[in-house]
């Protein structure tokens, strides 16, 4: 397995250099160097499976690893039991979408503790999840992997213990580790070495090693307000907010892991992930 880099959907350069449709994503990855995409769903799966089946067997050629992004307004810790089966049908939806194309990851919001304590939110999207594992079994779509991700609102669900209890419900489940979320929620708490290195025992020491190795991740220096959390997605160029990818690389050479690290600038999600690519593969040739 390798460590593979891409973006969240399409960079501004993407209709810059005249591309216009998706089935030509895959071409445009590759002249960026790059080897992994990920398709938005976020305002819903409206995605063909002929489309998707075109868009994988696309990518498959380039060998770019396709993952997508499910609807941002899956709720699975709603108090509303019709709203927590909508979520499940939502999860089932993007499971289909990505096994036309080829894709093994989906990532998930998990929903808002609203006017409920954080443990009565988790317990309900535990329980959501678990419907969720058995939808897709019973629809012949156990290779599917969801990939709760953690979150940078503090009202949100996606602590990074509360995506880890998660993910304990089934060996298939990986983590969504969102580096920018995770230090906008603590206010710039997770932006260094220490930080990075804190959160990648704890997914070794509750998913084991190979879960942690093989990990899913989003990385974009996000800003933030105090309180509140996240409030909105920046691009490399930004000096006042962090995550700083850099010590992160390096502890991913050292330690050996392979995670899909997809990148959500605002606008140059394609151009910051090749800095990332590049970045990695400086500490690579340093170790080798």
């Amino acid at each position: 397995m390798q460590i593979r880099f891409g973006p969240a959907g399409n960079s501004e350069s993407f209709f810059a250099l005249g591309y216009k449709k998706t089935p030509q994503v895959p071409e445009y990855i590759e002249r960026m160097g790059l080897n992994a995409y990920e398709y938005q769903c976020g305002r819903g799966v409206r995605i063909s499976q002929e489309a998707a089946q075109q868009l994988g067997q696309l990518a498959a050629k380039r060998h770019i690893q396709l993952s997508i992004h499910a609807p941002y307004y899956i709720s699975m810790s709603s108090l509303e039991e019709e709203k927590r089966q909508k979520s499940v049908d939502y999860v089932l939806q993007t499971a289909r979408a990505a096994h036309a194309m080829g894709a093994k990851r989906i990532v998930i919001h998990t929903g808002s503790c609203g006017k409920i304590s954080r443990e009565q939110a988790l317990e309900l999207a535990l329980d959501t999840t678990r419907k969720c594992i058995c939808a897709l079994d019973e629809e012949g779509l156990s290779e599917i992997q969801m990939c709760p991700e953690t979150m940078g609102k503090l009202n949100q669900l996606g602590t990074l213990e509360e995506v880890l209890a998660l993910c304990r419900l089934d060996e298939r489940m990986l983590p969504c580790i969102d580096f920018g979320h995770l230090n906008a929620r603590t206010y710039g708490g997770v932006n260094g070495r220490a930080a990075f290195a804190s959160v990648l025992e704890q997914m070794e020491n509750v998913l084991g090693s190979e879960r942690m190795k093989g990990f899913h991740a989003h990385f974009s220096k996000i800003a933030y307000t105090n309180p509140g959390g996240e409030k909105m997605h920046l691009t490399f160029a930004d000096t006042q907010y962090g995550p700083e990818f850099e010590p992160l690389a390096e502890l991913l050479v050292q330690k050996g892991c392979t995670p899909t690290i997809i990148c959500e600038s605002a606008g140059t999600q394609a151009e910051d992930a090749a800095s990332m690519k590049q970045m990695y593969l400086s500490y690579l040739d340093r170790e080798a």
